[in-house]
């Protein structure tokens, strides 16, 4: 009786949760994304290729408007752990602009080991954990306080 009472139950919360899911709009969030306001595409990368430089990053690919890549050699640490010889380390950090509306965007980053940098056909990027973009909130922060206000275009 109780396991003829369970089944109907269980299959209604499931299809609560996933209508649920369904009926809004879900941000991905965490330690490497910011919400900027008032602003525009062109503001965010502006101010993105204004701060990433300053702390030793060149600029890398983009696709306008939806993200653009920057690029760092590792240290001393990032060889010894993810080098081998004779081959480069680095690392990559992609910042995603997903725009919510109304002058609004998401800036998500997310970060790669990058082997062989430059070189055609043997460059290889391995997406590292999502914990590793939370040492950029900082910079993040930062490209937030020069693009707000910027207005939407």
């Amino acid at each position: 009786m109780v396991k003829k009472l369970l089944l109907p139950l269980g299959a209604c919360a499931l299809a609560i949760l996933f209508l649920g899911c369904l009926a809004q709009p879900v941000q991905k969030s965490g330690p490497g994304s910011i919400v900027i306001q008032k602003t525009n595409a062109n503001a965010i990368i502006a101010a993105a290729n204004n701060v990433f430089p300053q702390y030793g990053y060149t600029s890398g690919p983009m696709s306008y408007p939806d993200w653009i890549s920057f690029y760092k050699p590792s240290g001393t640490m990032g060889k010894i752990l993810y080098g081998s010889y004779g081959t480069t380390t680095g690392i990559g950090v992609k910042l995603e602009l997903v725009s919510l509306g109304s002058g609004t965007y998401q800036v998500r980053a997310s970060v790669y080991r990058v082997s062989d940098a430059g070189q055609v056909g043997f460059q290889d990027q391995r997406k590292m954990m999502g914990a590793w973009s939370g040492q950029f909130k900082p910079l993040l922060q930062q490209i937030q306080s020069q693009a707000a206000g910027a207005g939407a275009m």
